[in-house]
Parts: C-alpha cells; structure tokens; sequence
C-alpha cells in the first residue's frame, strides 16, 4: 500500500428518519471547504449496513490508500462533538438497517480486541477544550456502525483513523458552526499525524 496525499473523509447514509444523515452532509461540506491546499479530499457515504461497511471501507484502503481516513457519525443526545481514541472488534448486537447482525458479533475474526487511533485524541480535546469549544475525548464508541467502520478502518490503515461524533442538538448541530470546527480539528490530526513530536508538545502545553 503505496501512502498518498489524499484525505478519505466518511459519512453515513440514511438512517431510521433521518433520510439525509447530517454526517454525510457534514462530509459533502468538508469536500467543498477542503483541508487546506496540499491535501486531496475524498468523500464516501457508507450505508448503515455491516456487511457493507466492512466492504467499502477495506476497499478505500486497498484501492486508494490515503494517507489518514476520518469518519464522522452521529450522537443522539449529544450536544458537543465527541473525538473516539478507540475502536472495539466485539460486542456488536444491534441490527444494522438491514436488520443483519454479524453472526460472530465482531470486525476482524482474529483481530485484536481493540484498536487506537495513531492520533492522540485527548490532546486534541485539550487544545480545543482551552477555547471553550464542546470538543470532548471518548473512549468508547458505541459499538454500533460508527464503531465498527472505525475498527475495521483502523485495520486496515494501520491505524491512520479517525471517528468523530457530531451532534443532532445544541449550536453545533448547524452545518455553518460544525464544518469550521470539524476542519480545524481534522487539520490539527494531519498536523500530528505527520510531525509526531508536535503531540509531546502539545501534551506538555495542555496538561
């Protein structure tokens, strides 16, 4: 797998009334805006579908290889944007809008029972946190289709994934609030991803 420039950044379709999900929205308006002039964007919507998910995202790994992957999905209740750490292979129960649950419950048969993200989220939430924006770092994802995408990705990228959780309620709910935000975080990941170092600064600046 040969690492290009390319950022590949994720929504999700359709999902019980939500006919239009705000995360593939909030993806089509991360394209239009970009990330900055030397990175490539490239968008998917990817069904709420396990059987899927799991091609499509194996897939942009193999045939694209970007040089990080960043998906966003939703969280009910929640007002604030939420940076997932960690990705679970098991403990997935729910059915998916196809009302399928994989039989063996989990990502990756044989993979490991949880993956990181290479990009230390919690020092991204600090940073944000400083600024008083309703940024916070989680360690559980949810073990839904969010979580799965996100496991599945970061086996496949070698970790070079991101989830992060918008919210359906409070003034980030707003496309015009979120998509700044979410640029400018996605851009410090970048930041991070490619200057290592710059994460034990910014640990020592925020702590």
């Amino acid at each position: 797998m040969t690492e290009n420039g390319t950022v590949v950044v994720t929504g999700f379709g359709p999902f019980r009334q939500l006919l239009v999900n705000p995360s593939w929205e909030a993806a089509r308006r991360l394209k239009a805006v970009g990330l900055g002039k030397k990175t490539d964007v490239y968008i998917k919507e990817v069904p709420v579908s396990y059987v899927k998910a799991q091609k499509i995202i194996a897939e942009l790994w193999q045939t694209m290889a970007p040089k990080f992957a960043v998906h966003l999905g939703i969280a009910r209740g929640s007002s604030v944007v939420i940076l997932e750490q960690t990705g679970a292979n098991s403990g997935y129960r729910d059915g998916d809008v196809c009302g399928f649950c994989p039989e063996t419950h989990c990502c990756i048969e044989g993979g490991p029972d949880k993956l990181d993200s290479v990009i230390d989220m919690k020092v991204v939430s600090k940073l944000f946190k400083q600024e008083d924006v309703g940024v916070i770092y989680s360690r559980d994802a949810g073990r839904y289709l969010c979580d799965f995408t996100y496991y599945c990705s970061l086996y496949h990228g070698q970790r070079r994934a991101a989830l992060i959780h918008i919210p359906l309620s409070g003034s980030l709910a707003s496309t015009d609030r979120l998509v700044p935000l979410l640029q400018t975080l996605i851009m410090d990941m970048l930041k991070q991803l490619e200057d290592p170092t710059e994460t034990a600064l910014q640990s020592v600046t925020v702590t």
